[in-house]
């Protein structure tokens, strides 16, 4: 899959000290994996319940099936929405924003003293 082509205009970039800006992402991308991992684990632990209630529900008699009943298909659609796609867009637009900080972090010049940052990244730091 072809990677989305982020142009930034140059107004909306911020010329930031090297010694600021690469501890920051440094911090900025640990903080983001870790948002993505307890996300994605989350997600892990959504799908692990909803298959161990389907095991359980298909284990049961067909008299107990009767009884209980199971969940509409739509209430299933809702709890997937909210549970998994959600969360995993999320995920993805974390993931670009870390990708962008390691871009940013690669493309520095060792030769100057600044960076180029966007006007986010530069309202986070502040």
């Amino acid at each position: 899959m072809t990677e989305p082509i982020t142009y930034t205009p140059p107004s909306r970039l911020r010329h930031r000290k090297a010694a600021e800006v690469i501890p920051f992402l440094n911090t900025y991308i640990a903080k983001r994996e870790q948002e993505i991992a307890e996300i994605v684990q989350m997600v892990e632990r959504y799908e692990k319940r909803r298959l161990h209630e389907e095991r359980s529900y298909q284990s049961m008699s067909t008299l107990r099936r009767m009884l209980t009943g199971k969940k509409p298909d739509h209430h299933l659609a809702v709890e997937y929405i909210h549970y998994v796609k959600r969360p995993m867009e999320k995920v993805r637009a974390l993931r670009l924003e870390v990708e962008q900080a390691r871009a940013i972090l690669h493309n520095n010049n060792p030769a100057t003293d600044t960076i180029e940052v966007s006007s986010e990244l530069d309202e986070e730091m502040n």
